[in-house]
Parts: structure tokens; sequence; C-alpha cells
């Protein structure tokens, strides 16, 4: 625990409620609970010596020696470190069973299970946990010599092991040291309870086993529903996986993503919460999960986005805000965790965000698209809601906002705002025809032309040749590659390949995409940002959509090199390849599913063109 492990040196498991970090050194660094957006009870990733652990390794004092492997059991949420020596090889298995019922709330196991496979090893393990983002002290009572009580404020930790672990008080924290031989096994539990905690469980490691094997039977039960059978299964998977990990059982709704404050420049300013629901990040992730087969997650956050808009609008008179809690609490006041010094310096640290207040108008855009999927949109509650929006919206959609990025510059008329707006209507038309529903269509379709007319007019640069960021500026903005994307223009029409020609020169280094250049459009915070991974699959798209199938898997294969040791990815890539920001990040993951079924349908179409016997 003397340095900060590099951001994507960790591997996520979760409940469907929570999700907990897990570092290849053994240490469980982030987790939240008893929800996402909850204070932490281990923060040791965002401040080493106040966040809080729990660490259970091989006991590096005794075995300097140590090679550590990660990864996951194949198609699994369930995460194995694997600790390899001269005297033996051990590993621990980390993992949480998923329990969406309502009544599983307020209680959140997370297992920790050792075992030695060959020879003998010595381990230890250290409970600290630090609740309230550290803020919070905690008392420590030891119940037997395996079992101790940490009570918090709101939330106790009750912690159970196994034979021949023994806790040992260390101020308020337990701490262990203990031998396995090859072929014994040993089990740390970690119970966060609100309820008054659980009782000592003689049987603790016996039932510890059989949720690893439960934990195992959900993940290959509920991947079995995947279509998907292309080229890159296992990387596709594994997004599923994380995806899913990141949605919030109870409502349905999608997290942005698993942590707060990581940097998107180390020692840089740009350190923000992504633990909620945002509008546009939720319906991109529900689309993507439906593109695989999955189509309960899409359902549920229909109805969340539904019950959102029938609980009222924001104070200054908008139906949606851009981000919710993920039961739907509109409120998240950002606070600046002071006492902290975040990820190797990286302050402040942000606990809350700021941006749910910003005028983001492309979010109904991507409203429309959590509507206007599925076989339940005829559904008369559904309908009056979306309609109402709709109706509403064409008032609405011509007035300067944010913008997709959340700058804090000042509002602008963003081209891609303009777009998602256009999205809106073209999606409600058609919505309203296919299913024979009543609607205003007139007025939807002048506002859909009155758009697409001035995009043409304002968001074109004749001197860029390419449609631009804002009506403003001639600056690019990585996110108009959703351009061809969403239907507004075709993946092979001359404005648009001279517009990814001019992304090419101007925002893409080595296949990796900024998402726009700060320097050339001001956005209002200090210092720089690394490649953002979600343009960067977006641009794997758009070239493989354009034709140019070759340049198209180059950039996809290069972009998988990014990935972590077990497949995971962040928001971002540095200058030397690390990963930076919040992890791992929705957004990257639903885009690798679209750019991997891009892909695959473009080189299949390929193929077929060149086994025809007139190709």
């Amino acid at each position: 625990m003397s340095a900060y492990p590099p951001i994507a040196d960790h591997g996520l498991i979760g409940d469907l409620q929570t999700v907990a970090l897990v570092s290849s050194a053994g240490t469980v660094d982030w987790w939240c609970t008893p929800r996402f957006d909850s204070p932490s009870i281990f923060g040791s990733l965002l401040d080493q010596a106040k966040g809080g652990h729990c660490h259970l390794a091989v006991d590096l004092d005794q075995v300097p020696d140590v090679t550590v492997k990660q990864l996951y059991l194949a198609d699994t949420a369930t995460l194995l470190t694997r600790f390899m020596t001269p005297d033996g090889v051990g590993e621990v298995g980390d993992y949480m069973v998923p329990d969406p019922s309502p009544e599983a709330t307020d209680r959140h196991r997370l297992h920790r299970t050792v075992r030695v496979v060959r020879g003998t090893l010595p381990f230890t393990l250290e409970v600290r946990p630090r609740f309230d983002y550290g803020r919070a002290p905690h008392a420590l009572k030891l119940l037997d010599e395996g079992t101790a009580l940490m009570q918090g404020p709101g939330t106790d930790l009750f912690v159970q092991t196994s034979a021949p672990i023994t806790l040992t008080p260390d101020g308020q924290d337990a701490v262990a040291r203990f031998t396995l031989a090859a072929g014994e096994v040993a089990a740390v539990v970690l119970t966060a309870d609100a309820t008054g905690g659980p009782r000592p469980d003689p049987l603790i490691r016996e039932r510890a086993l059989e949720d690893f094997d439960r934990c195992r039977g959900f993940w290959h039960d509920w991947l079995h529903a995947s279509t998907y059978r292309g080229r890159w299964q296992g990387m596709v998977n594994r997004s599923a996986i994380t995806l899913k990990l990141l949605t919030y059982a109870p409502t349905g709704a999608p997290i942005a993503a698993a942590t707060m404050g990581l940097p998107e420049q180390i020692g840089g300013e740009r350190n923000w919460d992504y633990r909620y629901t945002w509008i546009r990040d939720g319906s991109l992730t529900v689309r993507a999960l439906t593109k695989l087969g999955f189509t309960e997650e899409a359902i549920a956050f229909r109805h969340w986005v539904r019950d959102r808009f029938e609980a009222g609008g924001t104070a200054a008179g908008y139906p949606l805000q851009i981000m919710y809690r993920v039961d739907g609490d509109p409120r998240m006041p950002e606070e600046v965790l002071g006492h902290w010094e975040g990820y190797q310096g990286s302050a402040p640290v942000r606990a809350g965000n700021a941006a749910a207040d910003q005028v983001q108008l492309d979010i109904y855009g991507e409203a429309a698209y959590a509507f206007g999927e599925g076989n339940d949109m005829g559904a008369l509650r559904g309908w009056r809601a979306f309609t109402t929006l709709m109706d509403w919206f064409c008032d609405r959609w011509d007035v300067p906002d944010e913008g997709i990025w959340e700058t804090r510059g000042g509002r602008q008329d963003f081209t891609y705002s303009r777009l998602m707006s256009w999205v809106a209507f073209d999606r409600a038309i058609r919505l309203a025809q296919t299913h024979s529903r009543p609607a205003d269509i007139p007025r939807w379709t002048a506002a859909r032309d009155a758009i697409f007319l001035q995009i043409g007019e304002r968001g074109w640069s004749t001197e860029r040749q390419a449609f631009v960021q804002n009506y403003a500026s001639d600056v690019l903005d990585a996110s108009l590659l959703l351009m061809p994307k969403v239907g507004f223009i075709s993946s092979t029409d001359p404005s648009w390949l001279s517009t990814l020609d001019a992304m090419d020169r101007d925002l893409v280094s080595d296949s990796l995409v900024y998402r726009y250049d700060p320097a050339a459009s001001p956005d209002g915070l200090r210092g720089s940002e690394g490649t953002f991974n979600l343009c960067s699959f977006l641009y794997v798209e758009a070239l493989a959509r354009a034709g140019r199938i070759v340049q198209a898997r180059y950039a996809f294969d290069k972009m998988l090199t990014y990935a972590n040791h077990v497949g995971l990815f962040a928001e971002e890539i540095g200058a030397s390849g690390e990963q930076l920001g919040n992890f791992p990040q929705a957004f990257t993951h639903l885009a690798l599913i679209d750019a991997a079924l891009a892909l695959d349908e473009e080189l299949d179409r390929r193929s077929a063109w060149v086994r025809s016997p007139t190709g």
C-alpha cells in the first residue's frame, strides 16, 4: 500500500447494486455501499492513508519473490488473483453474488476465498474500513476469533473468516496472518449491513464456496441470452458483463462508471463523479445490450425514464434532468472532499456532480432511443409521456446548451445537440407511424426538417469542408462521428467523407481520437486530457461504414491492446498508453460492442461479395 496502483490495474466485481475494484496486489481499494453512489467504505484508490482498504495476498515479508496474475473466470464477473512463488501457488477469488431483489438493498456481501493449489504459502489479511469517504470513525468489536463487527455511521461492516484465519485488533481495524497448504481453502466474507448485522456463521467457508458457484452460474445463465457470435466474442462478452455490472437492478438505471475522482490528467482538476445515471449514457448502454439480445435491461430503463418525466421537470422548466441518482433522485450536490489528496495527488476530489443542472438538449434524442426500442412501445402510459415530451420539445430545440461534453465554458449552439434533436423528432415520427399511435406528426415533421436544414447551413464549414462543433467556430468535435450512425447522413456521402478526413487530420493520433481541442475551443477548465475511448471506437465504426475496412480493423485491433489485463477500459488513454479517468467506463464498453458489430457486418458483407459468382 505504499504507492497508488495504475488505474487499469484492477478487476471489477459487483452484485448489480454496488461494485468493488480489486487490484492485482489483492487489495479492495474501492467499495461504495449500499449503492453505487453511496459514500465509500474502502477508498484508498483516492487516498492511500485516509481512504481505507481490504488487503488479502501472499505475505511479501516472508515470500518476496512472487509473480501475480489476475483473470476472470471465463464469461463471469468472478475474479481470480493468482500468486505464483517458488514455494507454492495460491489464489484469491473475489466475487459478489448478484441479487436484484428489493429486499437485498440494505445488505451487500463481498466474498474473498483463498486457496493454495501447490506447496505451502503464508498470507496476510488487513481489513481497514474508512466510512463516509474516510470522514467518520468506526468502532471494532471482536465477537470471536474469526468474527469482527466494525460499526460505522448508518452501515456496519461485518467480517467473518474461516479457520485457520484468526483476527486480531490493530487499533479499530482487524488483521491476520495465516498459512495454507496445498488443497486448503479459507474464506473471508465482508458484509456491509444497515440492519444490525448478521450473526456469526460456523459454516461460513462452505457457504462461501456455494456462493462462488452461484455467482458463476448467474453470469453463465445471463450471458446465454446473447445472440453475438462474431469475431470478438471474448471482448464483446466482457463488455456486456461490465455494462450489466454497472446497472442498478432495483430500478434498471445504468451508471456511467464505477468510480469518482479518477483524473483525466494526473495532477489535474478534471476529476468528476460518474456514479450516476445519465439519460444519454443509459440510453446508449441499453441499445448496445439490446443489439446483443438482452431486452429486459432496455424495458426497465425505458420505464425508469418515463418515471423521471412523470415525476416533474427541473426548476428551469425542462422536463428531464441530464442525470439522476440510481433511484431517480435528482439531487446530487457537488462537494469537494478536501481531506483526500486524490489519486496521485489529483485534486480536488469531487463527490456529486454539478453538471446535473446543465442544459443538454441532446438527451431528448437519446430519450427517444430509450422509448423507441422494444415491443412494449405500445403501452398507453409510456406513449402519453413520450408525446407530451415531444410536443414540448417542438418549441425548445433551438436554444444554446452546454453540449454532450458538459463543458463549463458557457452555452453554445452545439451541432451535436441539434443532431440529436433531429434524431428525437425523426424517431418519434417513425414510432407513431409504426405503432399507429396518435401524434402531431405535421408539427414534429416541421421541427425535424427545420433542424436538418439548420445543421446543413450553420453546422457546416465551407473552409474546413467539415461539420463542426458549434455554429460559432470551425473547431471539430468527435461526437459528430455519430452523424451517419443515427441516419442523418450517408456513411459514403462526400460531405461526410470530407468531415471524416478532417477529423483524421485534427483529432486522430495513431488511431486514437480526441474529443475536441480544448485550446481551440476553451471548455472552462485548466489542463488537458487524453484521447477519449468512446470516440476511438466510434471512429472505428465510422471507418467501417464508410468502406474503409482495412483502416477500421487496424484501428480496432490496436484499440483492443489498450484494454487492461482483464479486458476493462477506463474513460481515456494517456500519452504513454496508460488508462485515465473513471473506471471502468460504460461509454467505452458500449462503443466497443457497437464497433465490433459494425466491423463484423461489413467484413461479412465483403466476404459475401468476394464469394459471389459475380463478385
